[in-house]
């Protein structure tokens, strides 16, 4: 799709709630329930090996959930980021921020020069960073974009952040290497 290096298909989210909760598997509940930093959890582990490839970073119309997810109109265009977060060339995470005009210039437009610069080390230094929401998924393998080479239905999370009452949508999607974090 044009708006994402990640998908073939949108993905599918439910609802995070007790009773979806339940159904889990232990190791990705950990991660879904994981209220810091990801990346921060990741270096816990990998120490300073942990490293953010920019797959894609456009304006562009998100998906259509996305834009309802944020309240905003459908076609409206928002900053687009798709990252691969690895370590010792073992991926980690895939992980997509939606970006909308009003966030960035909230934040100061800190959040649209990141560069290589984890996501979760801008907006987990912010003490007004608000959780609204968040959803799970599972993303079969059919789904993924082919130059991801994904063989595998792989758990991913989707949260609704806020910075200064302005929302932002990240959701993060956790490879084999991740779930011995």
């Amino acid at each position: 799709m044009a708006n994402s290096s990640l998908f073939s298909v949108e993905p599918r989210w439910k609802s995070y709630s007790p009773y979806l909760r339940h159904h889990l598997p232990k190791k990705i509940i950990t991660l879904v329930d994981e209220k810091k930093s990801l990346t921060q959890r990741l270096r816990n582990t990998y120490g300073d090996a942990v490293k953010v490839e920019i797959l894609f970073h456009q304006w562009k119309s998100p998906f259509l959930s996305e834009s309802k997810h944020l309240d905003l109109h459908p076609q409206r265009y928002c900053l687009i980021r798709e990252v691969l977060l690895s370590a010792n060339d073992k991926p980690l995470v895939l992980a997509r921020t939606i970006l909308p005009k009003n966030t960035i210039t909230s934040a100061q437009r800190q959040l649209s020069h990141l560069g290589t610069r984890p996501l979760g080390e801008v907006i987990f230094s912010d003490p007004y960073l608000e959780r609204l929401a968040m959803d799970v998924s599972l993303v079969e393998s059919k789904n993924w974009h082919e130059s991801l080479s994904i063989h595998q239905a792989i758990w991913g999370r989707r949260t609704v952040y806020a910075i200064q009452k302005q929302p932002l949508l990240v959701s993060e999607f956790f490879l084999a290497d991740a779930l011995r974090c």
